[in-house]
């Protein structure tokens, strides 16, 4: 009886990073380049992939992959986001919060697993060379790909099926500037317990899976690269993976420092920190990381950039 007297909540207010309004148009033009650069960076990427032959390998199918899920990572939250940095009413359906939180826990595992391909693939070409194109052909790689969509798709649909059932009555505030599935289960009226549990197990087994999948490549990766005798040859096999290893770093970083934070810590102003970085920040750095220590891609984007000014 108690249930069926509550009000229940069709949509949702968020209280963004700032209720100041000159900071609001700030931190809107900040976003904006932002997402204007991430856009830039990554569609230059694919392109570049694209248009030249030298880069039909696999290292570069699974990085214009990559470029594009940080183009759909970005994407589900920064346009909106920008819009509620002029809006009066911030708000959000229920459904659209949903489906907003359905895309961004697909995103993140299929980035996640890319990475994990993209290591497979490092350790395939200098621990294995000889057998390099068979280990890594093309259907192959786009096995690996549509596994790691597969898996994110997996992983939204588990916690999206279980975040469905859960009931808001009110309040309707959401502390956070996109719809994260632990800022609602604070708003739930009914019992969270089993979709918190359902949320951090899917993300331990998840994570640890990618994770230790990069990690035993990588294991292998410096094994073998100690064993090359010349210090030339040392530096030319750790520079293929060097650009790799950054991008990893910062996704893994984040996702550590975001999962071990204490209890005792503020958990608001840090979830939106972390939020910031692995939904916004890294794919805005991933296509520049891969730009400025990619000597190919570097190569290939100064060819296309020379075609563009002959066509002139």
């Amino acid at each position: 009886m108690a249930m069926k007297n509550q009000t229940t909540v069709t949509e949702f207010i968020f209280l963004g990073l700032s209720s100041d309004p000159q900071m609001q148009i700030f931190l809107f033009s900040v976003f904006l380049v932002i997402y204007l650069i991430t856009l830039g960076g990554n569609i230059v990427i694919m392109v570049v992939i694209r248009a030249d032959s030298h880069l039909h390998i696999p290292m570069y199918f699974f990085l214009f992959h990559l470029s594009f899920v940080d183009i759909c990572y970005s994407s589900v939250t920064v346009p909106n986001m920008l819009m509620n940095f002029l809006a009066e009413r911030k708000t959000i359906s229920v459904i659209g919060c949903i489906a907003q939180m359905f895309f961004m826990l697909l995103s993140a595992p299929t980035e996640a697993f890319i990475l994990s391909a993209m290591a497979y693939d490092r350790y395939a070409a200098i621990c294995d060379p000889l057998h390099y194109m068979e280990t890594m052909n093309p259907r192959i790689c786009v096995q690996l790909v549509n596994g790691a969509w597969a898996i994110g798709f997996f992983y939204a649909l588990l916690n999206t099926v279980f975040a469905l059932k859960l009931h808001f009555c009110g309040p309707s505030q959401i502390s956070h500037f996109s719809c994260e599935l632990p800022p609602l289960l604070r708003l739930s009226c009914t019992e969270t317990l089993t979709t918190e549990v359902v949320l951090h197990t899917s993300f331990l087994t998840f994570a640890s899976i990618s994770f230790l999948l990069t990690l035993i490549s990588y294991i292998h990766i410096i094994f073998s690269i100690l064993r090359i005798r010349s210090a030339e040859g040392r530096n030319k096999a750790f520079s293929t993976c060097s650009s790799h290893l950054i991008v990893v770093g910062l996704l893994y970083l984040t996702a550590f420092l975001q999962h071990t934070k204490p209890s005792s810590v503020s958990s608001v102003v840090l979830d939106e920190i972390f939020s910031i970085q692995y939904s916004i920040l890294t794919p805005m750095l991933n296509p520049i990381i891969y730009s400025l220590k990619n000597k190919e891609v570097k190569t290939a984007l100064r060819k296309m950039l020379g075609k563009l000014k002959f066509l002139k």
